[in-house]
């Protein structure tokens, strides 16, 4: 147990044991060896911390928000340090000023194991598939360590549960299970109950009663918590903004959150002092006193805290329409009060501390502890880890704006940011009104409104709006448009579209929906949502949708001049100049397909290895699919959709591209099948191109198109196009028998067996790239070979008069892209059938 003795160091060191009534870190195992506990803990912010015994003491992490049975949700889990098995029965409190400081209940208890074929030795590489035996927790569970960036001092994990029996749709364990599975006492009891003074066992009638007035409530502890001298009431900051893209980002490095359809509001709060500011400043406390009032009923310590106001329509949905008749009414009525909520997502400041540098994640979880007891209309914005996909459709399903997504470990910026991206449903932007047509209408004073936005300093003509006013709309706008008439347009605009218009000076930012934008730059079926007197016109811009399939931001290629290929000295910079130009060419092969790259970050002549997962390392255009592994646990694999993405994966060394028999948006339906053909040192390269032939027309015999490519090494890939709809049983059972029965005809040209002893004299069918999981080369991709060869398609015509499979590199992507297009490849690697039966 020495070293266990070691691991409990860190324990021992960090709390008081003449003041803690936690148990001293002894090394002991269990009965069993295999225990797992959980406890709920309400230290500096809520969490359930789960310990699994390991080498006689219980590692640990502490898991924000609790364990779910939901597989589609991923709980962060910061590691913490080892703990004795004597905390495997500790229930009780911590005193305030000690180390973990709180109510600690026994959550949950039972017996762990990791899954066959893994052991609890993973955790050291990052990873833990296990299987849990508890009174709550079932099932298998999954923990992954994240990366860590430099100068991070936590470890941070994520708990996911994975399909099985056990599995349920949302938080039901935390939602359901709030009694300890030791004494059956709740949080609040255990608070109450120090050394047993306020315990109601065994207490009836009178008695109880006397000893309920004894304990002193939940709320008023927390109260005399908050209440501390922690500096001044923070000043206004200006928030953090968030780049408009057009597809939601992947992988567990991303947080989602609901954008919500409002006032964005900038929070400053100490005790019954609270300010309320626009994104630009403004102080608009007076505007929203009834939320005003609810902040400072929190009695809440200095903090800056970032978020949304927003009213709900009669569904209960954020709708900006509904804030601005509310605004409108204004604030006497308390129906008004009810309809305004603050969505509190980002705290910048609290207690005197400037929060920005930390992660995302970690200011999310300090908002959280803050707000833990908050009511409504104050909230906290719930978010999840990974499946923002998921969310996103939800959300344009419920008729909402979209999302927001960001970086787990990015930093609080005070500008606009790629660490923040947000994801519409429809589109919505701002706009300047630059003048209105009178309507034929009564009671209509304007038929339309005519919109323009700056660009390039220059006000540009946008189009007219004239849906979506409602009556207060034509009261509220007609003073106001009445009051900024002027005789000439404050923009260029078209004669057809100036006739009959009266102008108006550009002082009035309105924001409207509209499905698009025309070829001519103008608003198509644009409708009106209201004014926004938190914009200044002159900031009105053109909200363009980033597209990662279209980013016009260059690839910086690094070290240019390092040479890759030694032995005919062809530089990292030539070989991004030919993926640069071979990219259109070569997406159609490799685009939306899970691969594995070859790495070679100082050449091919050093250290070379396969990569296909990605810790977020490569750049925004390199992307995550989620794949299920055979053990039933889940790992993101790469894939790439456009140039930008090729080349990050290049300026991080990549030479070649291994891509999946299957497309990342459908891993279970293979739609290629390749046949490897590797000839035994003995043979020529004549062999192997009679072999391609014989196989092609085998291949023909069963009604299969099939296409020859140079490998770049030394063989020929048959490649076999098929649609979809079969899954990879089928799949690698054809190669597999097709194979078979080759080697069984011509048993003296061909083998099936990837053993040497059997190739001798034979040309290897490597069927066995066609496996769920399996990779081969890309067409056009380069490879780590000496000469820096490509793969290349080619015809069977052609076929004949080629003498080796390395016939073109690098230095000839000009050349491969005529080739492409000429009548001998036309149609290469594309057609439409179905895997026969066999």
């Amino acid at each position: 147990m020495g070293k266990a003795k070691n691991l409990l160091a860190e324990y021992n060191a960090k709390r008081d044991f003449a003041k803690t009534p936690e148990p001293s870190g002894e090394a002991r195992g269990s009965t069993s060896g295999n225990l797992f506990i959980v406890q709920k803990h309400d230290a500096t912010r809520l969490h359930w911390d789960l310990r699994l015994e390991v080498d006689g003491v219980l590692k640990s992490w502490a898991v924000t928000k609790g364990p779910s049975p939901d597989p589609e949700i991923k709980r962060l889990a910061v590691r913490t340090e080892d703990h004795p098995m004597s905390y495997a029965e500790f229930e009780g409190v911590i005193p305030k000023g000690e180390y973990g400081g709180g109510t600690v209940m026994l959550w949950d208890r039972g017996t762990w194991s990791p899954v066959k074929g893994k052991s609890s030795k993973d955790i050291d590489k990052g990873h833990l598939h296990f299987s849990l035996r508890g009174e709550r927790m079932k099932g298998e569970w999954l923990l992954i360590r994240l990366k860590k960036k430099p100068g991070e001092k936590r470890e941070n994990w994520l708990l996911r549960k994975l399909q099985d029996d056990h599995a349920e749709n949302g938080d039901a364990l935390v939602e359901r299970e709030l009694t300890s599975v030791l004494t059956g006492r709740s949080m609040a009891e255990i608070a109450a109950d120090k050394a047993g003074e306020y315990s109601l066992a065994g207490k009836k009638d009178d008695a109880f009663l006397a000893q309920m007035e004894k304990a002193p409530s939940r709320n008023a502890r927390t109260a005399r918590a908050k209440r501390r001298n922690d500096g001044p009431l923070p000043k206004f900051r200006k928030p953090q903004l968030a780049t408009l893209v057009d597809e939601v980002p992947a992988g567990n490095g991303w947080m989602h959150e609901i954008k919500f359809d409002g006032y964005r509001t900038i929070v400053a709060a100490k005790g019954k002092q609270v300010g309320v500011f626009t994104r630009n400043g403004k102080d608009w406390t007076d505007k929203f006193a009834p939320l005003v009032e609810a902040l400072r009923s929190l009695d809440l310590p200095a903090c800056l805290i970032d978020g949304e106001i927003v009213a709900t329509d009669a569904k209960g949905n954020p709708d900006f329409s509904s804030l601005q008749r509310v605004l409108k009414r204004g604030h006497g009525a308390q129906a008004d009060g009810d309809a305004l909520q603050f969505h509190a997502f980002d705290l910048l400041e609290l207690a005197g501390e400037d929060l920005k540098a930390l992660p995302n994640i970690e200011r999310k979880e300090r908002l959280e502890a803050l707000l833990s007891k908050s009511e409504p209309p104050v909230f906290l914005a719930e978010h999840i880890i990974g499946a923002g996909e998921k969310l996103y459709q939800t959300m344009c399903g419920a008729g909402q704006e979209g999302i927001i997504s960001k970086k787990m470990d990015a930093p609080y910026r005070h500008a606009r940011s790629k660490a923040w991206v947000k994801v519409k449903c429809t589109r919505r932007q701002e706009f300047v009104i630059i003048g209105w047509k009178k309507s034929s209408a009564k009671g209509r004073p304007f038929a339309s409104l005519l919109m323009a936005q700056h660009e390039d300093g220059e006000l540009i003509y946008k189009g007219n709006v004239g849906t979506g006013f409602a009556a207060d709309d034509f009261d509220e706008l007609g003073p106001k448009l009445a009051r900024l008439e002027r005789k000439t347009p404050p923009a260029e605009v078209d004669t057809s579209s100036a006739r009959g218009v009266t102008w108006v000076t550009p002082k009035l930012v309105a924001e409207v929906a509209f499905a698009e934008f025309t070829a001519g730059g103008n608003i198509r079926h644009g409708s009106y949502l209201g004014l926004r007197a938190d914009k200044s016109a002159s900031a009105v811009e053109p909200e363009r949708e980033k597209s990662k399939a279209q980013d016009d931001d260059a690839v910086e290629i690094s070290s240019r001049d390092r040479v890759v290929f030694p032995d005919s000295g062809q530089t990292k910079g030539q070989l991004a100049d030919y993926y640069d130009l071979i990219a259109d060419t070569m997406l159609p092969f490799v685009g939306k397909r899970p691969v594995s790259l070859v790495r070679c970050p100082q050449g091919r002549a050093r250290k070379c290895f396969f990569q296909k997962h990605d810790s977020g390392a490569f750049g925004d255009a390199v992307h995550h699919v989620p794949i299920r592994e055979k053990d039933g646990s889940s790992e993101d694999y790469l894939y790439v959709e456009d140039r930008r993405g090729i080349l990050q994966c290049v300026q991080m060394g990549t030479i070649e591209f291994h891509g999946w028999a299957s497309r990342s948006f459908a891993v279970e339906e293979p739609d290629r099948m390749i046949f490897d053909l590797d000839p035994d040192e003995g043979l020529d390269f004549g062999d192997v191109k009679r072999a391609a032939r014989d196989i092609r027309d085998r291949l023909a015999d069963l009604g299969l198109v099939s296409f020859a490519m140079l490998s770049g090494g030394k063989g020929v890939h048959v490649i076999v196009p098929l649609s979809p709809g079969h899954s990879w049983e089928m799949h690698m059972d054809f190669a597999r028998r097709f194979a078979e029965a080759l080697s069984l005809a011509e048993p003296d040209r061909f083998t099936a067996s990837m053993s040497k002893a059997k190739r001798k004299g034979r040309i290897f069918i490597d069927w066995l790239r066609n496996q769920r999981g399996s990779t081969a080369v890309t067409p056009y991709s380069a490879r780590a070979r000496s000469g820096a060869p490509v793969a290349v398609p080619i015809g069977w015509n052609e076929l004949k008069s080629i003498d080796a499979a390395k016939l073109y590199s690098i230095d000839e992507g000009k050349k491969l892209i005529d080739r492409a297009g000429s009548k001998s490849l036309a149609g290469w690697g594309f057609a439409e059938q179905e895997l026969p039966n066999f």
